[in-house]
């Protein structure tokens, strides 16, 4: 028992669930960075975009990890933009505000960008129409990738930021030490609420992202077979 524990006879327990916290924070991270890459790799293949895929940085901070997924996604949206911006120029009024309406059926828009798809990117298939119109039609990029960025953004803003990433594999007691040099005892209470309240954040806005791409995913192996 650490010397610290007789004085803070809770902090065995803090121990155990900062650890839990911290590989469910990794979890996300990794997922994040899986699910991204899929991203990359639909949107270079069908849209035409020459994206590089991204990397977990082992030896960086939570931060430094956050920050690369947050560029990532901007430059996707960027791209997203860009062809969200052809469309309106080459589509007719009409059918530009069909994509955007919540009540026409994806089939119809997917019709209406294979109309001019191919004026856009050179050449393109089916599954570049399905492609654009689940990122920019739906709430992909304005709701839910936007959400990601916002948590993410938080988190690295946060007492977690300035944490190793690979703290993370050393075990309970390195975890613990991290955090109790970043703020004083009496702040590790609050500190491990605030914990949980982004984590919470985090997992349902990475959940969210990751139902989201897979939806895309499948939609252009549909279009594919």
């Amino acid at each position: 028992m650490a010397q610290s524990d007789f004085l803070y006879p809770e902090n065995p327990r803090r121990r155990q669930e900062v650890n839990r916290l911290h590989q469910q924070l990794l979890d996300c991270l990794s997922d994040s960075f899986h699910v991204t890459n899929k991203l990359i790799g639909v949107l270079n293949m069908h849209l035409g975009c020459s994206l590089a895929s991204i990397e977990m940085k082992r030896d960086g901070t939570i931060k430094e990890n956050c920050d690369i997924i947050i560029q990532a996604m901007t430059t996707i949206q960027k791209e997203l933009q860009k062809v969200d911006e052809a469309l309106k120029d080459k589509l007719e009024p009409t059918l530009y505000r069909k994509l955007q309406d919540i009540k026409e059926r994806e089939s119809e828009k997917i019709a209406i960008v294979q109309k001019v798809i191919s004026v856009i990117l050179g050449e393109a298939t089916s599954a570049a129409s399905a492609v654009a119109v689940k990122l920019i039609t739906s709430n992909v990029t304005t709701g839910i990738i936007n959400k990601l960025v916002t948590v993410l953004a938080q988190i690295g803003a946060s007492l977690l930021g300035s944490i190793g990433v690979a703290v993370l594999g050393l075990g309970i007691d390195m975890i613990f030490c991290a955090i109790l040099g970043a703020v004083e005892k009496t702040q590790l209470q609050a500190a491990i609420r605030s914990y949980e309240k982004h984590l919470v954040e985090f997992k349902s806005a990475s959940e969210n992202y990751h139902h989201a791409i897979t939806e895309v995913t499948n939609t252009v192996k549909h279009q594919m077979k």
